[in-house]
């Protein structure tokens, strides 16, 4: 059977059609943005539906976890989004169209009998084809319960993918697919096909194992006369380990990696890679990507999740981040570092926003940047234990003791100048830097990984510093 595809040449029109019944997974998050800049790269639209079809195990909780998590990951979409659930009278009309093709029939079977039927199909090695699907009219039971079934046809099965290549079936493998339950309610294949075409979808991209589905759907495409959509069919993602992605790998909905740290533009690109490429390149802002996306770039091969991968990708994010931004995003982080914390204080954001140049090239996350940061803002007087105490043992206190007055009468306070004074300092001492350096440190960040000295004194401010130096003095006298 020839496929009727899509028309390239018209407006493109994707969607993202997650069921409401858990978060978003990385994985759908991924599909989401496939199909998002496809249509942004074309100037064309980018549409919700969800498909909350299954009343019972979908939810108004997942349904806003979903939206949520798109929101967050930046990937906006056009218009209302779509209610499946909504579209029920719809989808029985359509179901009434195959009926009056001949394309649908009415089938009596009771879930006993299409079990044993299908038992039967199995054993002579063919797919379940009902007993009612050429019965006449006049054999119909009255008052007894029916569902809708396709009258599935012997011809191959031809789907032409974008990913897979051409995709060929028997049309012997294929059941009478029930088109409606015995409730009237719709089932998977005949509510998308009908959604996808009422909504104008051009292109379909999705994971490799609906492929089987986009068999089912092009024959209802086709028995009504409609335009197939272009379909592009992915493959999973795998974990490191190169098995089907699962909960023993580790996070696996967005909103794990919101609340790990992740800058929702690092996880965008790191999910761009994940199966796609362009070239070398690794990292895109927005505008690049919808520039270069198309279908051409999608891998056949699983793309595998690394997670120092994404931290990497994520880190170089970090640092084209607008520092106003970053200040905003991390000072929740810093109020969990530090109890009572007052992030909105005029003392706290002049440090931090003075440091992020530097403080935003050191962290992968949001997570570690506060961590790095966190001698700006930890709790005083510092206590200092075990290793951490080590530095200001033996002579330490009265070299800084020494220090301090020179410090204090300082007339520029700049790391520059201040530089120059811990130099000059050390020659009139006659020691090394590490003598003064090591003490120093630990007295004004409490020995954590900090940038240079000089730095740290320039953001902490003149008050900060003679105040912890003093701190640590008193404690070793």
């Amino acid at each position: 059977m020839v496929s009727r595809v899509q028309n390239t040449t018209q407006p493109i029109v994707t969607r993202f059609a997650p069921s409401p019944t858990g978060y978003l997974h990385i994985g759908g998050a991924r599909t989401a943005l496939f199909n998002w800049l496809l249509a942004r790269g074309a100037g064309g639209k980018f549409l919700l539906r969800i498909e909350d079809t299954d009343r019972q195990r979908s939810t108004e909780d997942a349904t806003r976890a979903i939206l949520d998590g798109l929101t967050w990951l930046g990937l906006d979409w056009d218009g209302a989004p779509v209610s499946q659930n909504a579209n029920v009278r719809r989808h029985a009309e359509v179901v009434d169209e195959l009926l009056a093709k001949g394309r649908a029939f009415r089938c009596y079977m009771t879930e006993e009998d299409a079990a044993a039927e299908r038992q039967v199909a199995f054993s002579e090695g063919r797919a379940l084809r009902s007993p009612w699907r050429d019965r006449p009219g006049s054999e119909t039971p009255a008052d007894t319960p029916f569902t809708v079934r396709f009258r599935a046809g012997d011809d191959d099965i031809i789907v032409e993918d974008a990913v897979q290549g051409d995709v060929r079936w028997k049309g012997k493998e294929f059941d009478d697919l029930v088109l409606l339950r015995s409730d009237g309610t719709p089932t998977y294949n005949l509510a998308v096909v009908a959604d996808d075409h009422d909504m104008g979808i051009t292109h379909i991209v999705r994971g490799d194992d609906h492929l089987v589905n986009a068999a089912r759907q092009a024959q209802i495409y086709d028995a009504l006369g409609w335009q197939r959509p272009v379909f592009a069919h992915v493959p999973l993602i795998h974990g490191p380990d190169g098995k089907k992605l699962s909960k023993r790998h580790g996070a696996l909905g967005i909103e794990a990696y919101r609340d790990l740290g992740y800058l929702p533009e690092g996880l965008r690109n790191y999910l761009l890679r994940l199966g796609w490429s362009h070239g070398d390149q690794e990292y895109f802002t927005d505008a690049e990507a919808q520039a270069v996306f198309s279908l051409s770039g999608l891998n056949k091969a699983p793309g595998r999740l690394d997670f120092d991968k994404m931290a990497s990708v994520n880190a170089h994010h970090m640092k084209l981040a607008d520092n106003a931004r970053l200040l905003e995003l991390v000072s929740p982080w810093c109020e969990k570092l530090a109890e009572g914390l007052d992030t909105g204080s005029t003392a706290f954001r002049a440090r931090l926003l003075a440091a992020m140049d530097v403080l935003k090239t050191r962290a992968s996350t949001l997570a570690e940047l506060a961590e790095q940061a966190y001698f700006l803002f930890r709790p005083v007087p510092i206590v200092l234990e075990g290793k951490a105490a080590k530095p200001l043992n033996g002579d330490a206190p009265e070299l800084l003791a020494r220090l301090l007055p020179r410090l204090e009468a300082l007339p520029h306070w700049a790391s520059a100048p201040l530089h120059a004074e811990l130099e000059a300092f050390t020659e009139a001492e006659s020691i090394g830097f590490g003598k003064i350096g090591a003490p120093l440190r630990a007295a004004l960040t409490g020995g954590a990984p900090a940038p240079d000295l000089s730095l740290v004194m320039e953001w902490l401010g003149r008050d900060e510093v003679l105040r912890r130096m003093a701190d640590q003095i008193k404690t070793g006298v």
